[in-house]
């Protein structure tokens, strides 16, 4: 009867840090509103850290359901959809009028459709790659671009480039753009080189957040975007020759079993 009763209350764990995750998007809009435009942005990255410590407490505590995705990606689509755009039309997209508008709206759709793709893929693809950059990755590289910014600077500067990330980052969103995801197993030697990347990047937040959140973040999706060019490139190059230079090393194996 006791197991019974903690099954019961095993999704409460997961859904504190997701319900969390929603404060901060609301949090973050109100903030951006106000003009506490760095406190916006540290609200996001805060609903990015519960983002990631919800998904993690649900399979260790076994409390994940199919209310739990769906919550998450609500509360994704508010912190990491709406809070990103408000915040960029807040202190720059304002300027350009109607394509403003039209720039903040391409970026909520395009966050919108990744995260009901995900939804869709979540049993099967997404175990192995992200398809499409993640909404919460491209939230935080618009926010802590804004950080990095106001950290050297103290003011937004090169906000040109600010509309272009906003704009990369909802095509990214859409594409089929495959990027890495941390694995929970680190048997083979792959996961081991992701996971030691991995903590070297939480080592060097935990020394200057304000000034390295935005290069790890810009070299993380860079790099899911060099990869592709090269999977694209290998793929032109096996047409051409009949050489299958680009293939992945697990269809290599699934052929030789």
């Amino acid at each position: 009867m006791a197991s019974d009763a903690v099954s019961k209350y095993r999704g409460i764990f997961p859904g504190t840090f997701t319900m969390g995750n929603v404060v901060c998007g609301f949090l973050s809009i109100l903030s951006a509103f106000e003009g506490n435009i760095v406190g916006a942005c540290w609200f996001v990255v805060l609903a990015g850290f519960l983002d990631a410590l919800d998904g993690k407490v649900a399979r260790l505590s076994g409390g994940t359901s199919e209310f739990g995705v769906e919550l998450d990606s609500l509360a994704d689509f508010l912190s990491f959809g709406v809070a990103p755009a408000v915040l960029v039309h807040t202190i720059k997209l304002s300027e350009l009028g109607k394509w403003g508008w039209i720039i903040s709206i391409v970026y909520i759709m395009s966050a919108s459709y990744r995260l009901a793709r995900f939804n869709l893929l979540a049993s099967t693809d997404e175990k192995k790659d992200f398809l499409g950059l993640p909404v919460p990755a491209a939230a935080l590289l618009l926010v802590s671009y804004v950080i990095f910014s106001y950290h050297l600077w103290g003011e937004l500067r090169y906000s040109q480039m600010l509309v272009s990330m906003i704009i990369i980052m909802a095509f990214l969103m859409v594409s089929q753009v495959r990027y890495e995801v941390v694995p929970d197993r680190f048997h083979t030697k792959e996961a081991k080189i992701k996971l030691a990347l991995v903590l070297f990047s939480i080592l060097a937040l935990i020394v200057q957040p304000r000034l390295l959140l935005f290069p790890i973040l810009a070299c993380y999706i860079l790099f899911g975007v060099g990869r592709e060019m090269y999977r694209l490139f290998s793929v032109g190059v096996e047409r051409v020759t009949g050489r299958n230079v680009g293939r992945r090393k697990e269809d290599r194996i699934d052929e030789n079993e």
